[in-house]
């Protein structure tokens, strides 16, 4: 399987921060907010990623990751010349794409919780259909929301509805295989001029192929539009990481944990932020290691 990560958009409701500065570049507590959803990805098994951005800030992306082999992992990168949905992604991932199956992550949305890492891996070895994710949350109606039965078939999908059916919403998590290409480049543009995902989601409905994976309770979803929620979710990470003494989204600690680098490559990046607690925390993985200790 592989991943995109959309981090497009002009990021306005973000101004002044954004104005030079793509949303996903700023830092939520002590990592750019891309490390998170890139961080979902590489916890899902996946190795092949591509991000989708605008073209002023692509080559910002670039910078950062490289070819991505750094991490054991390959990054390439295309441009999403203007906002035109999330559907869109797979309309110019399509030679990216090829035949594999594929996941789509928005680069604002943050997830955390016990026994994740699992629940990506079963949901990266989707064969058939689409699969999304439902979230509880106290205001459904502000969200594209998400009815299921017993078996995690789903019933219906609404977009931000007046009476919802369901608490559950649907967050910017989604796994595919390969027909959503095919169902991406078919769909026609809503009133607002994009490809809609709900439509996509629409069609697996349609065709019976579409299941949710509910998010349990405890589990944090959160995504960065705002001032608000940009602060709210850079308390979080910090208040989890300084109780826990473990970081949340460290790309570098997964792509160590799964053996996609050795502790020379670890030691190498750890090297460039001693200066921080950072690389400090990556040295004292490399020395747990070693130790014979279990650190995860």
């Amino acid at each position: 399987m592989k991943g995109i990560i959309l981090a497009g958009g002009s990021g306005t409701r973000l101004y002044p921060l954004t104005r030079v500065l793509s949303k996903q570049l700023i830092p939520v507590y002590d990592k750019p907010m891309i490390y998170y959803p890139l961080s979902v990805l590489m916890l899902a098994g996946i190795q092949d990623i591509l991000i989708i951005s605008t073209p002023r800030d692509l080559c910002q992306f670039q910078e950062l990751f490289a070819d991505g082999s750094h991490l054991g992992i390959s990054i390439s990168y295309a441009e999403q010349p203007a906002p035109e949905g999330l559907a869109q992604a797979f309309v110019i991932g399509k030679d990216f794409i090829g035949s594999d199956n594929v996941a789509l992550i928005l680069g604002d949305n943050i997830f955390f919780g016990s026994g994740f890492s699992r629940v990506l891996e079963e949901c990266s070895s989707l064969s058939e259909g689409g699969l999304i994710f439902g979230y509880p949350v106290r205001d459904p109606e502000r969200y594209g929301v998400v009815e299921f039965d017993d078996d995690n078939k789903v019933v219906g999908i609404e977009e931000k509805p007046a009476h919802p059916k369901s608490k559950f919403a649907v967050p910017g998590l989604y796994f595919y295989d390969n027909d959503v290409i095919a169902i991406a480049e078919n769909i026609k543009p809503s009133p607002r001029g994009e490809l809609e995902i709900t439509d996509v989601n629409m069609e697996y409905l349609r065709r019976g192929k579409l299941r949710v994976q509910p998010l349990s309770r405890g589990f944090c979803w959160l995504d960065t539009g705002t001032h608000e929620s940009l602060q709210q979710a850079s308390s979080y990470v910090q208040a989890v990481q300084d109780r826990q003494g473990l970081k949340v989204a460290c790309i570098e600690e997964i792509a160590y944990n799964h053996g996609y680098i050795d502790s020379a490559q670890m030691e190498k990046l750890a090297n460039d932020m001693l200066k921080n607690q950072y690389g400090q925390y990556l040295m004292e993985i490399i020395a747990e290691t070693k130790a014979g200790s279990i650190f995860s």
